[in-house]
């Protein structure tokens, strides 16, 4: 009996694992080793077409169709045997970006091994692959479905999991992130243990879903990693395809590095000999280079005088693009051109084409050229028209969506449009233009109400596991781990899956805000266009536009405000403790003269409702001297408030829950004052995160002193420190019957994470779009000392049915503390 060993059948079935788990340097070594012993022509030609796998994997696509073709001339062949060698010459054409020919040998191979399902799975998966270049859906789909059933039926998990893996790849292309994830992550959980290139692979088209998601900071972290692995085990191709999808996800906030990355990628590909992909490449190098010409990074511009690439090379490349079928990235290159063009003024030229099977991305830019053009013609009412169809269509997709973690990042996909329609709106200096824009700007990540989902115990147990591996590393690596990471990609993919949309909410008008407005209050809206800030101030007797004139001087002043209050908060006694709050009380009664002063100017009224951009997110407005004192609270939107107030005939709070967080210095004492206005409180005590999610569904107002942390890069992540570790921004959908005020004493909660533009996500967000009417938190850091006598004292306001932004007034005026803490949603 021959050993397996020595084998030559045994030793290319071992091979052929060791390809599958993506050990190649090992499963070379076997073939060679069979190679040597074979004698059968049938298997010398297998190992040959096993050779070739590897030969694509490690760069040399052009040797692998040559070992291809002279494997196909062995004599003496059986049938099962050439369609295997069709089927491999169909792969290595489909990376070399023949897919015209790679089709008609991965169909003949299929055809030819109706007989045995296993291999006819393999390139099922192949041409759907081919299918997926080509964006044509339908038949990727087709493919990709029958693969999985196949190796389903068979038990052939790994395969089915690869094949289950590119139906959400697919389900990507159709533009439906949450089905496209939840695929993928389902794949994962079956690939990840197979190899790290296995693992990779998956990964590559996981960090596309959260780019198209808009989670860019994400998707690159994961992108980097995922070329790491591919350079170490010696894989150029799929190496330069990482740095490929990298450089298309720094298009929309790091031009210069999206420029460097592409023409990298390019490089590569050339070397290799993969025109298909040095094209695609350089596609994305053309539209950063066009880019460049005016730089945009959330709305803030900035002229570079830089020579732009001619009109003759980016013909070509969209010539050689439509070539390989790619009309999609054609389309892209070229409207960037056009758009680019529009922005130095040129109004003329180019037609738009677009269709209606063309990426949602591509669709929308098409609008933002549309715009543009308007908008060197002067005219306003087009460019906004232009502008506001663009964003419907984004709406439109976002409308499925009721996890606002995906509806806030989704929105990179239009701040161009969105900021030009803020502009063309102040520019028309209308106070119901720039009221109409500044409602659509805010409206777009909370347009849709969200169905709360079922209980979950398999999210909770995730959340849990989170908690335990922070807290048993303190020094903040714990994020980075590899547990961590496939936890939160399923705590991520479950929270988007399982949070559905009821019906969006119509914005309202500037006649219904004014209706809608007491005369004894003032609605201050700010918009940001991206170089300056205008307020429109209305009132129920009409309304104006105040320009904020000194912007420049008021985002110089925001620098060094988060430095000033850390360190007021910190220095509470001594002669250092004088200098602090003068240097502090400075830098605040500046910022309030530039952006108060004239809104505020004549306005007799008690209270002021704020709805800001998220350039002013971080502002204390309690601290400025025109605020101090003064009921206001910070609304999502006036769309939100007014919901807020048609809902306003509410039984006063009577249920009141309050929360002990570790090592907070005066927590038992805040905590104790604070309930003593309430009758039979509920206190928790070294409470844990199943306590508090609990309590919260039995209250109507929650109060948690604990020490809080805003996560910047992950802000769903942000979170309260309590007895057992973090209450993150996920477990909040976690409560059934969420409380209508929620009063966290906690430094740094009330921040938020600005993602592209106007949208912003973080704790007090999380609560309000839960469904909290309420909630009173500080964006900085906050002293204990104020917390407790401060938060404390509003309590008592709270108990006698007196509105939050009154209370909290009122307390800040008899105890004579000025704090950053705000009210955000309906403060009265």
């Amino acid at each position: 009996m021959v050993s397996v060993e020595t084998d030559p059948d045994q030793l290319h079935r071992r091979a052929v694992e060791f390809v599958n788990q993506g050990r190649l340097r090992e499963a070379r070594d076997l073939l060679d080793a069979a190679s040597r012993s074979a004698t059968d022509a049938d298997l010398r030609a297998r190992v040959e077409g096993t050779r070739a796998i590897i030969l694509v994997r490690t760069g040399s696509p052009e040797e692998a169709e040559q070992v291809c073709e002279a494997a196909m001339s062995i004599p003496g062949l059986q049938p099962r045997s050439i369609a295997l060698l069709a089927g491999q010459l169909g792969s290595v054409a489909e990376r070399l970006g023949k897919l015209d020919v790679a089709e008609r040998w991965l169909t003949q191979g299929i055809d030819g091994l109706s007989e045995f399902p296993a291999e006819r799975a393999n390139l099922l998966v192949n041409r759907s692959l081919v299918n997926i270049h080509r964006r044509s859906v339908p038949a990727a789909a087709a493919d990709a479905a029958a693969a999985t059933e196949i190796f389903s039926s068979l038990g052939e998990e790994i395969d089915a999991a690869q094949a289950r893996h590119n139906e959400g790849y697919i389900r990507l292309l159709g533009g439906d992130l949450v089905s496209a994830l939840t695929e993928m992550v389902k794949a994962r959980a079956t690939l990840v243990g197979v190899s790290p290139v296995m693992a990779a692979i998956g990964d590559l088209d996981r960090a596309e879903v959260l780019r198209e998601a808009g989670q860019t900071t994400e998707a690159e972290r994961i992108l980097r990693q995922v070329a790491e692995v591919f350079g170490s085990q010696g894989m150029p191709q799929s190496r330069a395809e990482a740095e490929f999808q990298l450089a298309r996800s720094l298009l929309s906030h790091d031009i210069a590095a999206a420029e460097s990355t592409a023409r990298a990628a390019a490089r590569r590909f050339r070397r290799l000999g993969i025109d298909l992909w040095a094209t695609r490449s350089e596609g994305v190098r053309l539209q950063a280079a066009l880019q460049s010409g005016r730089v945009e990074y959330r709305g803030s511009t900035a002229a570079v005088d830089r020579r732009l690439p001619g009109d003759a090379r980016v013909a070509e490349i969209v010539k050689r693009l439509e070539r390989y079928g790619l009309r999609g990235e054609a389309r892209e290159l070229r409207l960037t051109r056009l758009l680019s063009r529009a922005r130095r003024g040129h109004s003329d030229a180019g037609l738009i084409r677009v269709s209606p099977t063309d990426p949602l991305e591509v669709r929308i830019l098409a609008y933002e050229v549309r715009a543009e053009r308007a908008s060197a013609r002067a005219e306003g009412g087009a460019t906004r028209k232009y502008a506001a169809a663009g964003l419907d269509l984004l709406a439109e997709w976002q409308g499925a969506f009721g996890s606002i973690d995906l509806q806030t990042s989704a929105s990179m996909h239009a701040a161009g449009l969105m900021y030009r329609g803020l502009a063309s709106a102040v520019d028309s200096g209308r106070p119901e233009v720039v009221f109409d824009w500044s409602e659509r700007a805010r409206h777009m990540n909370q347009q849709v109400v969200p169905l709360r989902p079922p209980p979950d115990r398999e999210l909770a147990d995730d959340l849990a596991e989170i908690r335990l591996v922070r807290a048993d590393d303190p020094s903040g690596d714990w994020i980075s781990s590899s547990r961590v990471a496939e936890l939160r990609e399923r705590v991520r993919e479950r929270q988007w899956a399982h949070t559905g949309a009821r019906a969006g909410s119509r914005r309202v008008s500037l006649d219904e805000a004014q209706a809608g407005l007491s005369d004894s209050a003032a609605l201050l809206s700010y918009v940001f266009t991206g170089t300056s800030m205008v307020a429109t101030v209305i009132t129920s007797a009409g309304a104006r536009l105040v320009p904020v004139a000194l912007w420049p001087e008021a985002a110089r002043l925001m620098t060094g405000l988060r430095a000033d209050l850390d360190m007021a908060a910190s220095v509470r006694s001594g002669p250092l403790q004088r200098v602090v709050a003068r240097t502090l009380d400075e830098r605040l009664a500046e910022l309030s003269r530039i952006l108060l002063d004239e809104p505020l100017r004549g306005l007799d009224v008690e209270r002021v409702i704020l709805t800001v951009p998220g350039v002013l997110n971080s502002i204390p407005w309690a601290m400025l001297p025109a605020m101090r004192a003064r009921p206001f609270a910070v609304a999502v939107s006036a769309t939100r408030w007014l919901s807020y107030e048609r809902d306003a005939r509410r039984a006063p709070p009577a249920r009141t829950g309050f929360v002990l967080g570790p090592r907070v210095a005066r927590a038992h004492e805040e905590v104790k004052t604070a309930a003593e206005a309430w009758d039979r409180p509920k206190i928790l005590g070294a409470a844990t995160a199943s306590a508090v999610t609990r309590l919260a569904g039995e209250v109507d107002v929650l109060h948690i002193a604990a020490h809080g942390r805003h996560a910047v890069d992950n802000p769903m992540f942000s979170g309260l420190e309590l007895a057992d570790g973090t209450l993150f921004g996920y477990d909040i959908d976690l409560i059934e019957n969420v409380p209508d005020t929620v009063i966290l004493s906690a430094c740094e909660v009330g921040r938020s994470s600005v993602r592209w533009g106007e949208e912003a996500v973080g704790m007090t967000r999380v609560w309000l779009h839960a469904g909290a009417r309420c909630v009173v938190a500080a964006p900085v850091v906050v002293a204990d000392d104020d917390a407790c006598e401060l938060l404390a004292a509003m309590h008592d306001g709270l108990a006698a049915g007196i509105p939050p932004s009154v209370a909290l007034a009122e307390a800040s005026q008899r105890t004579g503390i000025v704090a950053p803490f705000q009210v955000h949603g309906a403060g009265f």
